[in-house]
């Protein structure tokens, strides 16, 4: 199983295909069973990189957990949760040494 990320032109945050166009949640993602698929998919991306909406088109594996859709390689796990680092992981870390 795979789905096709890549990045926003418009704010540069990870996005994930749909059937419908682009999202940031990667459980509205499009998971594809077949080369077939994957191609048509591919090609739609590639199609929006050339339109300038997002940069980078790739497919990444991808299987079925508890909670939806997870990247099979920790790269793609931590793209789909967000940075690592940044204001909210900060403010949390902050909170709770406060408490």
């Amino acid at each position: 199983m795979q789905i096709i990320t890549a990045n926003s032109l418009g704010d540069g945050r990870v996005v994930f295909q749909t059937p419908t166009g682009w999202s940031h949640d990667i459980g509205m993602a499009d998971v594809l069973d077949s080369a077939g698929a994957l191609e048509i998919a591919l090609a739609r991306a590639n199609l929006a990189a050339a339109q300038n909406r997002v940069v980078e088109p790739y497919a990444v594996d991808v299987k079925r957990g508890p909670a939806g859709i997870v990247p099979v390689k920790l790269r793609e796990r931590i793209r789909a949760e967000g940075p690592t680092t940044g204001n909210s992981r900060h403010k949390d870390a902050a909170h709770t040494e406060a408490a």
